[in-house]
């Protein structure tokens, strides 16, 4: 059972009522398979906690079934460059193969990213993760579920991949909290991380530093470390790289920023899909806890920080971080209106320091090496570092750890290797669906962070996933439409109905169907999903159909006035 283990050192008010609902309905799920009625009208009475409550809870998040699930749960992955690289035809021969053995043997469907998109393509049976299947392997994983026979474990690479900018190579570590603890300077830390220009690399960008001198001089009898692990955005791949091989860096990144801002407990949160990450991380922190790196006195001080891991119930939407908030408080993973922020009203609105995994990676790289060190890794006038990860239609998909400044052209040729069959590039994004598409013509754009929000997109995550020539390039704007669709919380009425027009519009251009008045509505839904989103998601719902019509109108326009699909992909027989 996911997140068994608590602190004691974490307060009652924290761990029972609301926040216990997620834990008891796992508990529940591990045992039955799914959430009988009775057993929930039983949890309400047992944690006094009213049953619409913890209904609203259950039936928000995908990972709990309220009905029992089919012998077979087949979920096929159907985002970005698991579409690229074959999900679709997967899912077809996954259809045909077991059209006729009824819902209660096999349920089929697609699921959003399953975070493999450097495996393309993925999908989960039983949710149990496979990558880089083809449909024979597929069909007979299936095939054994019904015969009674047990899933084999997927595949792991145990081999730890050497990360450049680790300081600890063959050292001893978390030097950094010994030298705090015995000279604690919270200001030096601060300065060093301004200095540096760490900024979130998350997406969102905001000073690092500043953040955690935010939380610090914040108002508050308790302050919160929280590492945004739920990478979820199709594309985004590089934190479970991280956490798969130097945990340690992220861990020390955490306490530091506990024990700077004076927060005495932190939660790592990450995505229900990265159970090998999960088992790295608890792992390092059990170690940590006996030489007494974490506790209620840490190397024997005073000082004091406790960590421990929650599980994301799962949804895309967690990733933003206020909605990531309400999940670790047990419930519904809906967006807070802002202000307040996090920094002052985060969890149990107390001051809150919210980092993603390479934001807390690169801190303890940072306070280890110095912010000259740092600066000094860019190129062509950036500074510092990124992981990025790339996928979609390149021979060598994975994560790289590269200098600020790189041209995307020598990420996608030199450090992925190229395009696959020797084609020629024809977009990419440079950080998922929410970055849009840029065209061939702008791959030597450097990776950084003004000159490509200059160029209208961004660097974001830096999930850059490529497609090839060939591609056409309205149905990966319907791809990545049809993604923020299906993860919408539903909260806000622009995002929820918005999302759905635009599905249903772009769908229609696909299959030859169009309104002389669809592009003036276009641009009134993109208006108001960004003025009245209440959070991010529902503001970039437009942006890959936006960046399309910027760098490919031609496409649009054929599909439109000729009814043509040069790339074959668009209208039941391909062309009209």
């Amino acid at each position: 059972m996911f997140n068994a283990k608590i602190s004691k050192n974490f307060t009652d008010a924290e761990t029972r009522g609301p926040r216990r609902v997620i834990d008891e309905l796992r508990s529940i799920q591990h045992e039955f398979g799914y959430l009988p009625a009775d057993r929930l009208h039983d949890l309400a009475a047992k944690i006094q906690v009213p049953l619409s409550q913890i209904h609203a809870v259950a039936s928000f998040y995908p990972h709990f079934h309220l009905t029992p699930p089919a012998q077979a749960e087949v979920r096929v992955c159907a985002d970005m460059a698991c579409h690229l690289r074959g999900g679709t035809d997967l899912k077809r021969g996954l259809e045909q193969a077991f059209s006729g053995g009824g819902p209660e043997k096999v349920a089929l469907r697609n699921v959003s990213c399953l975070g493999r998109c450097d495996q393309a393509p993925a999908l989960s049976i039983n949710d149990r993760i496979y990558s880089s299947l083809d449909e024979h392997r597929a069909t007979a994983l299936v095939r054994d579920v019904l015969s009674g026979r047990p899933l084999p474990e997927e595949k792991q690479d145990q081999r730890r991949a050497p990360v450049l900018s680790d300081p600890y190579s063959g050292t001893p570590k978390y030097s950094l909290v010994r030298q705090f603890v015995e000279a604690p300077d919270w200001n030096t830390v601060i300065t060093t991380l301004k200095a540096a220009g760490l900024r979130g690399m998350g997406g969102a960008g905001f000073p690092t530093g500043s953040k955690w001198e935010i939380v610090r001089n914040a108002p508050g009898k308790e302050r919160y470390i929280v590492c945004n692990a739920d990478e979820s955005e199709p594309g985004t791949i590089k934190d479970r790289f991280i956490m798969e091989n130097v945990p340690y860096l992220l861990i020390e990144g955490m306490i530091m920023a506990g024990l700077v801002t004076g927060a005495r407990r932190g939660i790592l949160y990450i995505r229900h899909e990265y159970e090998r990450p999960r088992e790295i991380l608890q792992e390092e922190i059990d170690r940590c806890y006996r030489e007494e790196l974490l506790g209620a006195r840490v190397l024997g001080t005073n000082l004091g920080f406790d960590l421990e891991i929650f599980v994301s119930p799962g949804g895309y939407i967690c990733g933003e971080e206020s909605a990531l908030l309400e999940a670790i408080e047990g419930k519904r993973a809906e967006p807070r209106n802002k202000p307040p922020f996090p920094g002052t009203n985060g969890l149990w609105n107390q001051p809150t320091a919210i980092n993603n995994v390479e934001t807390f990676t690169f801190a303890t790289v940072i306070l280890a090496r110095g912010a000259e060190w740092f600066k000094e890794q860019g190129t062509n006038g950036a500074f510092g570092m990124k992981f990025v990860g790339i996928s979609g239609d390149v021979n060598r998909p994975g994560v790289y750890e590269v200098p600020m400044g790189t041209k995307y052209s020598d990420l996608i040729y030199d450090y992925a290797g190229g395009i696959l069959d020797g084609r020629k590039l024809l977009a990419y994004a440079p950080s998922g669906p929410s970055s849009g598409y840029l065209p061939a013509s702008m791959a030597d754009l450097p990776l950084d962070w003004n000159a490509v929000a200059q160029a209208g997109s961004m660097v974001g995550s830096g999930a850059i996933v490529v497609c090839a020539e060939g591609r056409c390039m309205l149905d990966m704007a319907l791809n990545a439409v049809r993604f923020y669709r299906n993860e919408s919380c539903g909260k806000c009425v622009p995002c929820r109905v918005g999302s759905q027009k635009l599905v249903e519009m772009l769908s229609s251009w696909t299959e030859g169907r169009s309104s002389s008045t669809d592009l003036q509505l276009l641009d009134e839904l993109t208006h108001a999903l960004k003025m009245t989103s209440i959070c991010g998601l529902g503001q970039v719902v437009p942006v890959p159909i936006a960046s399309v019509l910027k760098h490919f109108r031609e496409v649009v326009d054929e599909h439109l006035t000729h009814r043509r699909c040069t790339a074959g992909v668009c209208f039941p027989r391909g062309t009209a």
